[in-house]
């Protein structure tokens, strides 16, 4: 599972070092705009699973696997071949597209196996693997770059996905059995959706998802332009990007046994709150600094994302929790909302990330805020039930 995972991340991360080279070759003009190839990923990523995810209830969560992995390959040779920002998006899209498969099915194969509090702890675990890619990507995309070009990357890329593939196939055991199989009608997605809708804890914890997916999404986009452009590290970006992604890391592997001592949504409100207040600080004490001293900024980015790592795994867990007995179309619905919030949440603050880290961390502030905010009111409903 967390090989399956871990294609998604190379395919984001590996890229990193090379946008600004990219973008050089495809004639960009607006230095932003290379945040796109990184944000429209995740387009895909969203839209995917309205498909792979139903069609996994239908023929079974291994088949649609390996159609997500072949929509990728193609795609990968789309980006290859391209001579314009234009089709590069398309082929990002496209590539998010079917790398959703393995991403949402992944998701949906733990759930069938474990639920409450012992899937967060798989999915803790799973994520932890998962993790290593984004601390061993950028440098591998910097190797890569710097020995042959920015095409080598999406060949890595792909040789990669066909030995997990491989890997997948002779390893993993179909988890759907064939009793358990839903026909694949759109009638039955409606259903299927229309349920999902009405549990509002799903829908509830899907829009913090949303909100904090979206938050980091500005992290990855420009973070890039952020220590190469702003700060002038272009050699050190990927131990950079390696260092902080240990801090989730690390709240990762905690969380495996915090989340079976605690709960989950205790650790998911403490994290939340140390979230928007890291980001309050940040914005108060840097107001009137376009850029602190590095030291800062990454002890800051340290800090909150030492808050993500707790609430990754475990707000997809509580969104899931109620609708197991839909997981794959519910699996879908929830990632279709959590993604198409982050898109235009990232792409809209991640324009205004030109000069300064500021604009990020009121970005942070604002997502972490609302998503309290929701919390509150779930937790507000709850009670209400009780009485």
């Amino acid at each position: 599972m967390a090989a399956l995972m871990s294609v998604t991340a190379l395919a984001i991360d590996a890229l990193l070092p090379a946008l600004d080279i990219i973008a050089l070759d495809l004639g960009v003009v607006v230095q932003s705009d290379n945040q796109l190839l990184i944000t429209m990923i995740f387009l895909g990523l969203g839209l995917g699973p309205l498909l792979f995810g139903p069609l996994s209830d239908a023929i079974g969560r291994k088949p649609s696997v390996y159609i997500g992995f072949t929509v990728f390959l193609l795609a990968s040779l789309l980006c290859v071949n391209t001579t314009s920002l234009e089709m590069m998006i398309l082929g990002r899209i496209l590539q998010g597209f079917g790398l959703s498969a393995p991403r949402t099915i992944c998701i949906a194969i733990i759930r069938d196996l474990y639920q409450g509090d012992y899937m967060a702890r798989v999915m803790s675990f799973v994520t932890i693997v998962f993790l290593l890619i984004p601390i061993l990507a950028p440098a591998m995309g910097k190797f890569v770059l710097d020995s042959y070009s920015w095409q080598a990357i999406f060949y890595v890329q792909a040789a990669i996905s066909v030995l997990v593939t491989i890997w997948f196939w002779i390893r993993q055991q179909e988890t759907l059995a064939h009793d358990n199989r839903i026909p694949f009608k759109f009638k039955r997605i409606l259903q299927g959706a229309k349920q999902t809708l009405s549990y509002k804890r799903t829908i509830g914890f899907t829009l913090i998802s949303g909100c904090i997916v979206g938050s980091f999404l500005v992290y990855l986009s420009a973070s890039q332009q952020i220590f190469q452009e702003q700060y002038g590290l272009k050699q050190e970006f990927p131990y950079i990007f390696a260092g902080i992604a240990i801090a989730i890391g690390i709240a990762i592997f905690l969380n495996g046994s915090f989340v079976v001592k605690y709960g989950m949504e205790k650790l998911v409100t403490l994290s939340l709150i140390g979230y928007f207040t890291v980001s309050v600080l940040y914005i108060v004490v840097f107001y009137n600094t376009p850029n602190p001293p590095i030291g800062y900024l990454l002890g800051s980015f340290g800090l909150q994302f030492f808050f993500i790592g707790f609430l990754f795994g475990n707000i997809r867990a509580l969104a899931m929790e109620p609708v197991g007995h839909i997981a794959g179309i519910a699996a879908a619905i929830t990632g279709f909302i959590s993604t198409m919030m982050a898109v235009p949440i990232s792409t809209f603050i991640g324009r205004f990330v030109v000069t300064s880290t500021l604009p990020l961390f009121i970005g942070f502030a604002c997502c972490s805020g609302l998503s309290i905010v929701i919390l509150w009111y779930l937790k507000v409903d709850a009670k209400r039930a009780l009485m």
